[in-house]
């Protein structure tokens, strides 16, 4: 069983990993290339995003303070170089940060830097995903992600969506890490104690991860009508 979250500073060296893994996708992959999970991007426009993202959030994690996003910034002519250059500026910042320091986030848990270690890690694994690489996912990494989409983002998903409705309670199990989350109706719905007889969801961890972040893949093993509720309802921004 995988302890969740990692301790902040244990996210530093996997982030550095993926967002390495982030630019040799790049520099393989044709630029104007469609990225299917993002209807209506290219590569250069998830790696603007991502890019843009790491900066924002390398502003927040050193002020502590809200601060509006701007991802109209241009990635200019090198894109490698200059999502490289975003990448090494959150690291540094979270290299430097005090996790247990108060800070600005939108999640469901405590306001402590310790949110941006975790939520920058999960940001680019996703996004890794999208361009296709080849990367291969510790299984432990991508079932915290999961762990994250309940227990930060599903608090807060009123600020993004209508609230999921689910008919009944739904049990979700990793396959490769023994990991198992069973989420109960609610508004919003939430984590609570295994039930005899939920609806199950079961896949390997980085494939849960993905699914509930609405990408496409190999499809996890849903019973029960609250378990494909659940699949189907929008849980993240």
């Amino acid at each position: 069983m995988t302890t969740m979250p990692f301790p902040p500073r244990d996210y530093v060296p996997v982030l550095a990993e993926l967002t390495g893994a982030f630019a040799e996708a790049l520099r393989t992959a044709d630029p104007a290339a469609a990225v299917p999970d993002c209807a209506g991007w290219t590569v250069t426009d998830l790696a603007t995003h991502l890019g843009n993202v790491h900066r924002w959030a390398a502003t927040v994690v050193r002020t502590g303070e809200v601060h509006p996003q701007d991802f109209a910034v241009g990635a200019g002519a090198d894109l490698v170089s200059w999502y490289a250059e975003g990448a090494r500026l959150l690291l540094g910042e979270l290299e430097a940060a005090d996790p247990a320091d108060p800070c600005w986030h939108f999640g469901g848990t405590g306001r402590t830097k310790a949110f941006w270690f975790r939520r920058q890690v999960h940001e680019t694994a996703v996004h890794l995903a999208d361009t296709g690489s080849g990367y291969v996912l510790d299984p432990a990494v991508a079932a915290d992600g999961v762990d994250e989409v309940f227990t930060a983002m599903l608090p807060r998903v009123t600020r993004w969506h209508a609230v999921p409705e689910l008919p009944g309670p739904v049990t979700l199990r990793a396959t490769d890490t023994g990991d198992v989350w069973t989420v109960h109706p609610g508004e919003p719905p939430a984590l609570g104690p295994a039930v005899s007889g939920a609806a199950s969801v079961e896949a390997p961890a980085r494939d849960l991860l993905l699914r509930l972040w609405k990408r496409t893949g190999p499809g996890p093993r849903a019973t029960g009508e609250a378990a494909e509720a659940l699949l189907a309802a929008r849980l993240t921004p």
